[in-house]
């Protein structure tokens, strides 16, 4: 089978996982990585990438927890030593495709959405931060679990439209 691209070794292959994996600021699922792999040359197979990613975890230069990858201290030594053996082409487009899903990992670690099901019934307690610290951070009384995580999910995708509007509810005039 003909291989298009720069990457065709196993090797190759593994270091770019390392490479990737080194420039996200938390651990990313199976989807995400196997997707910023496999853009990132076309001579990345799936079944060859599959092989790496398991042979990485066994040798313990990424871990798998909850379903999402981080590179452990070993794997981060490793790729320091030999990331400028990738070819640059790939480098620089690995860290093009990296930049968007950096941001939502971002965006992800600044919100906090936790179901606390306690005497006095379900709750849902949201938070919103940024660099600086905590910007929101409230407790709501749910109906039942089904609720709260609802509640928890919709908090996660709309937090700063959620946000702006509380504070322009609080901002408003009352009527005299």
């Amino acid at each position: 089978m003909d291989h298009h691209g720069f990457i065709h070794e196993k090797l190759d292959i593994k270091l770019l996982i390392l490479f990737i994996l080194s420039r996200l600021s938390a651990p990313v699922d199976r989807g995400t990585l196997d997707e910023l792999c496999q853009r990132c040359d076309e001579g990345v197979g799936y079944f060859d990438y599959s092989d790496c990613l398991g042979e990485l975890m066994a040798s313990g230069h990424i871990t798998e927890e909850d379903e999402e990858y981080t590179i452990t201290e070993k794997g981060r030594r490793n790729v320091r030593e030999v990331e400028s053996s990738l070819p640059f082409s790939v480098r620089s487009r690995a860290l093009k495709l990296i930049a968007p899903v950096e941001e939502r990992l971002a965006r992800a670690a600044m919100l906090r959405g936790e179901i606390e099901n306690g005497e006095d019934g379900c709750h849902v307690a949201l938070a919103m931060s940024d660099a600086k610290g905590e910007i929101i951070s409230m407790r709501l009384l749910c109906a039942d679990e089904e609720q709260a995580k609802k509640m928890r999910k919709t908090f996660r995708r709309r937090a700063e439209e959620i946000y702006g509007r509380i504070v322009e509810i609080l901002c408003e005039e009352g009527e005299k």
